[in-house]
């Protein structure tokens, strides 16, 4: 079995934030491979993240990110379940992430029954359009165009969207590692984002 030094296990604290027990626990179970480690934490923390979904979330803070040059800015609320983790420096440096994000990322709403009706319809129309266009049969262009739409949803709602800090997470991931490493259920609550000339 292999040796788990206390250096690893600083490196590997310093890397996820979890606790040293944790830490310890993992890399005897992954054999001292910091990759898989680091993988066994995530997916315990995901697992923490669903036992704790269902719980009241009424404390929070509402952050603010203007970005440089003063022409775009968001305002986000992260709402969690106590007001100690509300103004811990890891809840601010998520709340942090996900303003970011949304300046880079221009989301529609945060899950598809938030995104403007009218933006899918003139959507499914243009898809349609190109469908017919390509001379693809009636008969399955409908089910092209959903198709379509549920890709669309993916990309313009910001739980679904790539994490522009790291790819490949989705916000929705980002979120579930948030919760498993702070240990309380967190929320992205709303949004919103100005930009000067829109």
């Amino acid at each position: 079995m292999a040796e788990i030094s206390a250096a690893m296990v600083k490196e590997l604290r310093e890397a996820t934030g979890s606790g040293i027990m944790d830490c310890k626990k993992v890399l005897a179970e992954a054999e001292g491979n910091m990759e898989k480690a680091i993988e066994l934490l995530r997916k315990k923390g995901l697992a923490k993240a669903a036992k704790r979904a269902g719980r009241s979330t009424s404390e929070g803070i509402v952050y603010s990110y203007i970005h440089t040059g003063a022409k775009l800015g968001v305002l986000v609320e992260v709402n969690c379940e106590s007001d100690f983790v509300a103004k811990t420096e890891d809840f601010e440096a998520f709340a942090k992430d996900i303003a970011m994000h949304i300046a880079a990322a221009n989301p529609a709403g945060l899950l598809p029954e938030d995104v403007d009706q009218e933006l899918i319809e003139k959507e499914r129309d243009i898809y349609r359009a190109q469908m017919l266009e390509e001379g693809k049969p009636e008969n399955i262009i409908d089910k092209i165009v959903d198709g379509k739409i549920e890709k669309f949803y993916k990309e313009v709602c910001l739980m679904s969207q790539a994490y522009v800090k790291d790819p490949q997470m989705t916000i929705e991931d980002l979120l579930k590692e948030t919760v498993g490493k702070i240990g309380e259920n967190i929320q992205i609550r709303r949004f919103a984002r100005f930009q000067i000339g829109e």
